[in-house]
């Protein structure tokens, strides 16, 4: 039997806070989170050999995005450069739960978000099974979301 070894640190995309990202008091605006957590995802898809531009192309299969949330830990503003750890927080036959924590240049927890996704065949028909390659991507990247204590 083959032991699979869970990673040592999350998927990590960078970013920075650009103007139109912000409110009028210069602070990222709270929907654009989620814009940020989806070009993270993206990279991270990208990552594991399932870029969600080419799963749109063949339409094989979609993965809609079925539960949002987020908590706002600090504020982020405008040339605040972030880093984004992505991580697999739960991955079931059919669906998988995504975490993002968002970290500023010194380490602070600035934000967390959590998107859950289902398996669609089509517009109508929920999926049997995640795609085996897709399932061993995602789980060579199982990791608890742990929070360090407050």
């Amino acid at each position: 039997m083959s032991e699979r070894f869970l990673p040592t640190s999350p998927f990590q995309y960078a970013l920075r806070i650009r103007l139109h990202d912000t409110d009028s008091a210069g602070r990222l605006f709270f929907a654009h989170l989620f814009r940020h957590a989806q070009d993270a995802l993206e990279a991270f898809m990208e990552h594991i050999g399932y870029p969600i531009d080419a799963m749109l192309r063949d339409g094989d299969i979609l993965l809609p995005l079925t539960h949002a949330e987020a908590d706002y830990r600090r504020p982020m503003r405008h040339g605040d450069r972030i880093r984004v750890e992505v991580r697999v927080e739960d991955l079931r036959r059919r669906s998988f739960a995504i975490g993002y924590r968002f970290l500023n240049e010194a380490g602070e927890e600035m934000a967390t978000a959590k998107t859950i996704h289902v398996l669609v065949i089509d517009e109508t028909q929920v999926g049997e099974s995640l795609p085996e390659a897709l399932r061993a991507g995602l789980a060579n990247h199982v990791m608890a979301h742990t929070q360090p204590p407050e």
